[in-house]
């Protein structure tokens, strides 16, 4: 079958932009000792696709305050939480051939274990709510995806381990280790259907340039895809800045050529005003 443009972008968007978003913008954020990085935070992108403006995205991270419940012990109550917010749109052309609104949240817990994490995915017809439900104690991970349309459900659980992060949180944590050139890593991730071991490997120093100026970076690739947490074969790329800041400034996905590249690009990071949240329920 013909792959068209719009079509084309649709796959790469809602795959690489989306659920893999997620997991992009996780190398937006870290609270690690390790990292001067802490809540809150707000990174704005550019989104590019074949060398066309194609989406915006927002991630922002901010402290939540975990509301007094009799049913949660006081240590639980007491424990740090954030939450990391995803926002990602099309625009322009591409957003005339296939409209594209979805919004990502992740609630993570001390040392950036997942607790929780929420998908509302608008792609032209198709409307999509997926959560997943981490319990370290457990041992398990529950997945839910509502289809909004149909109202058809799909049920999933996987085995994890204590401490998982989601794609987003695990991320992060680039922000924080400090992986030198040449330097390996693995980060154990769930998605709430699948549980891994990815791996990540610290490449070379670069160059980059963004809206924001030219940054010193670290370039690092991180393997989701070719049937790790994800099936299809392709590329994902994170620039950090060789700095205390660690910033995201630019993050790549290489998919199959029918689809090809998107580039996320840092054109803005400006703490948001907000008060810490409470809506962890």
């Amino acid at each position: 079958m013909k792959v068209y443009p719009a079509n084309a972008f649709a796959a790469l968007l809602t795959f690489a932009a989306l659920r893999v978003g997620a997991l992009l913008f996780a190398a937006l954020l870290f609270a690690a000792a390790e990292c001067s990085a802490a809540p809150p935070e707000t990174f704005q992108f550019a989104v590019e696709w074949r060398l066309i403006a194609a989406g915006v995205a927002k991630l922002t991270w901010v402290p939540v305050v975990r509301p007094k419940s009799p049913t949660w012990p006081a240590s639980a109550i007491a424990s740090p939480a954030s939450e990391v917010r995803l926002h990602l749109e099309s625009t322009g052309l591409v957003s005339r051939l296939f409209r594209v609104e979805d919004d990502y949240s992740a609630v993570l817990g001390p040392n950036l274990c997942a607790e929780t994490s929420t998908m509302l995915a608008k792609e032209g017809s198709r409307s999509k709510e997926t959560r997943v439900t981490y319990d370290g104690r457990a041992g398990k991970a529950y997945w839910v995806e509502k289809d909004l349309v149909n109202r058809a459900t799909a049920n999933r659980e996987v085995d994890i381990p204590s401490c998982v992060h989601d794609v987003m949180g695990g991320l992060m944590a680039l922000r924080g280790l400090r992986l030198e050139p040449g330097k390996t890593v693995r980060l154990p991730l769930s998605d709430g259907k699948k549980t891994v071991q990815a791996r990540v490997d610290a490449q070379e120093r670069q160059e980059v340039r963004t809206p924001l100026g030219n940054f010193r970076t670290i370039k690092y690739e991180v393997f989701l895809f070719n049937d790790v947490l994800f099936k299809r074969p392709g590329h994902l790329h994170v620039w950090l800045t060789d700095d205390e800041r660690r910033l995201p400034v630019q993050l790549q996905v290489r998919l199959a050529f029918t689809i090809g590249t998107i580039t996320f690009r840092l054109v803005d990071d400006k703490p948001p005003v907000e008060k810490p949240q409470d809506n962890i329920r």
